[in-house]
């Protein structure tokens, strides 16, 4: 019987980052909208493009190979993974014992692997120029990311999200520097992997600065749906994860009443109000930066990684 409501639980979650993930997406731009004293597109919006584009023909270069097919699916794959690994509104999931903050990074990145492979694979000057900007994001990021996961596992004990999630909301945390510089620095690296500005413009398709645009150029129909929807839930993975490990107020533990999970359910959506709102005032009050720039803006994330686990050194005497 507990295995049954853990296996239903898991598959809420698995579906719910699913379903919310382009009503996210689509917060954000109506919030941006506002913001900008426009009316702006439907909260629904990205469901429509979805079902639009799910009911087009997919139009395929005559250079595309079999793996040019595969790759949308192995991307949405990945990301639908990581997504349902981290805990939203409740903590002990099923699979908790693979939610990983390495592993999910892991994940992360062989799907950013795939697809700028399939910028590379048709062989336009439009693909080659977006999978070389994205694999210098990716060779600045990583290294930012693997330093935050070295903050919050000395602090936390643990790599594992409900350990660090129980552990974040306990007293014995209590207020350290390196978590607030963590806490940056993810921000940071979080802003980089989705292409969001200033290190990219989702909503543009200029050459000059198209990154993930750049890649999916030659996509169409239903692969291109589901490079969408992977983006979306992308973008929802972070926010969640930022939520879970800073913020891990509302989480039910495990082998909680009804009760709570629908509180951890209402608060985890109250911190995807919060973050859609914070993140499409910062889009609108910040322009894009040049691409040259990129590697300073990342270079800080990564020495803020670096100097919260300096500073927890030597909070312990580790560097004595």
């Amino acid at each position: 019987m507990v295995l049954i409501r853990d296996l239903t639980i898991q598959g809420v979650q698995m579906v719910l980052v699913l379903l919310l993930a382009p009503l996210f997406t689509g917060f954000v731009r109506k919030v941006k909208a506002r913001l900008l004293r426009r009316r702006g597109p439907p909260l629904a919006q990205p469901y429509f493009d979805l079902v639009r584009l799910m009911r087009k023909d997919v139009v395929l270069a005559d250079s595309a190979s079999w793996l040019f097919r595969v790759i949308p699916y192995l991307v949405f794959a990945a990301t639908w993974v990581a997504a349902s690994l981290v805990p939203t509104f409740r903590t002990g999931l099923l699979f908790s014992w693979s939610a990983d903050l390495i592993a999910i990074a892991a994940l992360l990145g062989s799907g950013r692997f795939f697809l700028a492979l399939a910028g590379l694979d048709v062989g336009t000057s439009f693909g080659g120029i977006g999978s070389s900007r994205e694999a210098m994001i990716a060779s600045l990021a990583e290294p930012a990311m693997i330093m935050i996961v070295f903050t919050l596992a000395l602090i936390a004990g643990s790599t594992q999200l409900s350990t660090m999630s129980a552990f974040m909301a306990s007293p014995a945390v209590g207020l350290r520097v390196s978590l607030a510089l963590a806490l940056i620095a993810l921000i940071m690296v979080a802003i980089a992997e989705n292409g969001r500005i200033p290190i990219d413009n989702p909503a543009t398709h200029l050459e000059l600065t198209m990154v993930h645009e750049a890649m999916v150029l030659e996509y169409s129909g239903r692969h291109l749906a589901v490079i969408e929807l992977a983006s979306s839930l992308q973008l929802l993975l972070y926010v969640s994860l930022i939520a879970c490990v800073f913020a891990p107020w509302g989480l039910a533990p495990a082998g909680a009443d009804l009760l709570a999970h629908s509180l951890g359910l209402a608060a985890w959506l109250g911190k995807l109000f919060v973050a859609g709102t914070l993140l499409a005032a910062f889009e609108t009050a910040t322009a894009k930066m040049r691409v040259f720039r990129v590697s300073a803006f990342l270079g800080g994330a990564f020495m803020l990684g670096i100097l919260g686990v300096l500073l927890l050194f030597v909070s312990r005497g580790g560097l004595r």
